[in-house]
């Protein structure tokens, strides 16, 4: 099964993929596609580009599942209006079952087990693999 981690950023999206295998094996997918931008969210252009870019990945990387890191609606963490429309546009794919994972969620399973990261994943994908992990391994 193809499952795809997300966080999302500012104005881009950064993307995790990995196949999990049926004997519990996770293999990262080193992608040349890391990020997707939202350039203009107020530009219906711009965000019809963005909605067919992210579903163009999702369909060519036969995505099965889609796990999104949370982000806070209030507080000082709080996500800005971008992020959530880029979530809902992702949760608009057909195709994938889409999952939200929560930042404790992410640290409560990072403290109780040991992340051996892929040599390969980019710094700023961390976020995304764990979010594929903690689903994966509940």
């Amino acid at each position: 099964m193809r499952v795809c981690g997300i966080e999302l950023k500012s104005n881009y999206t950064v993307l995790t993929v990995v196949d999990f295998l049926s004997d519990d094996i996770v293999d990262y997918i080193d992608l040349k596609i890391k990020k997707i931008t939202l350039d203009d969210d107020e530009n219906k252009q711009s965000i019809i580009s963005y909605l067919n870019e992210i579903n163009s990945f999702f369909n060519n990387e036969k995505v099965e599942k889609i796990v999104i890191k949370k982000r806070s609606k209030k507080g000082a963490f709080s996500g800005g209006a971008l992020t959530f429309k880029m979530e809902a546009l992702i949760q608009l794919y057909p195709n994938a079952e889409v999952k939200l994972i929560s930042p404790q969620a992410l640290s409560s399973y990072e403290r109780k087990n040991e992340i051996t990261y892929p040599k390969n994943l980019k710094k700023y994908q961390e976020q995304s693999y764990l979010a594929i992990l903690s689903i994966l391994f509940k």
